[in-house]
């Protein structure tokens, strides 16, 4: 059987197949997840892969390709933020507090702001870059509930989690040290990158329940549409204007799964809002499950024009296979014998 190649046909398929296989068990047959043992642990512990992966990514990182990486991370998140935040104000400003359709301020800054880091890491990964990995690492300040108060003008400023930013940095910068310090951890760590994807996906589908998007409707969809589309549009533009590939500003377009609880978040520190956050949290759910689909789509889409285009921006993954390809070739009998 040709599983791999078969999963591969579909656009970020290492990723997307996984994660809707898990998906819809978590939909309709959750309890399988709670069965105990090691199935539980895995399919609940996403972070536990995600670290891992980030160690693995960061030590095929230099010194010299550190500034980019955290440039790519600064343009990527500032686009994005700066969307979001002009999407919602224009939104409270000519609809009020319900929103369009429905859609508050709320529903929009929370789903367009927030970034499936994971996801991010796995695309970016078999489509992008090293550097492009390492944005995760400025990227991570607007997975929360922070920058939407900022944003928003809200209280709770002060308590913004930074022990949480810095345990996303450490994993790369401990692998990036290793990376640097000796090649053959390199090569041992890069190598292991790309197995974590499919158990990252695995464990971040069991967050998402297909019942979600009937709960919100069409408009849940619709945001999760607008996240992708029009937030992915600006996101690749600006990742393209400041020198990358816009793969970054592609695999970045996504709604987090933690975004799900920034509106009952903000409502905790402006009671106020409680009614709009209740209602805004099945919209935000929604954009989640659509961006999780969506995204890899998009991503493999910029990756196979950029292609066309240019054919020397390739992926690591596709650089180290036609290296390996050409060491091959250069060690087999006929290159010997010419």
């Amino acid at each position: 059987m040709r599983i791999k190649k078969t999963i591969e046909k579909v656009p970020g398929g290492m990723m997307v197949v996984p994660m809707l296989i898990s998906a819809t068990i978590n939909t309709f047959f959750p309890q399988v997840f709670q069965i105990g043992g090691f199935v539980t642990e895995i399919m609940n512990n996403h972070n536990v892969f995600i670290g891992a992966f980030l160690v693995c990514m960061g030590a095929g990182m230099t010194y010299k390709s550190a500034p980019k990486a955290l440039k790519i991370g600064a343009v990527t998140t500032l686009t994005k933020y700066a969307f979001a935040v002009a999407l919602g104000i224009l939104v409270d400003r000519f609809m009020g507090p319900s929103g369009l359709l429905g859609l508050s301020a709320l529903a929009i800054v929370s789903a367009v702001s927030n970034t499936n880091g994971g996801l991010f890491a796995a695309l970016t990964a078999e489509f992008g870059s090293k550097e492009e990995i390492g944005a995760i690492s400025v990227l991570s300040i607007n997975d929360g509930p922070f920058l939407t108060m900022i944003a928003l003008g809200t209280a709770g400023i002060a308590n913004i989690p930074f022990m949480e930013l810095v345990g996303v940095i450490v994993p790369i910068i401990v692998g990036m040290i290793l990376g640097n310090l000796d090649p053959d951890m390199r090569d041992f760590l890069t190598s292991g990158g790309s197995i974590m994807i499919p158990f990252m996906a695995l464990a971040m589908g069991t967050r998402l329940n297909f019942g979600m998007i009937l709960t919100a409707g069409p408009m849940g969809i619709v945001l999760g549409l607008i996240t992708v589309g029009i937030g992915g549009a600006l996101n690749i533009f600006s990742d393209r204007l400041t020198g990358g590939t816009g793969v970054a500003g592609a695999a970045c377009s996504s709604t987090a799964g933690n975004a799900v609880g920034v509106p009952l978040a903000i409502a905790a520190v402006d009671p106020s809002l409680m009614e709009v956050a209740t209602r805004a949290t099945p919209y935000v759910a929604a954009s989640m499950i659509t961006s999780a689909i969506c995204i890899p789509i998009l991503t493999t889409y910029v990756y196979k024009r950029n292609l066309i285009k240019h054919p020397d921006w390739l992926s690591e993954k596709d650089r180290m296979l036609q290296e390996t390809q050409a060491a091959l070739h250069s060690d087999s009998p006929q290159t010997a014998q010419a």
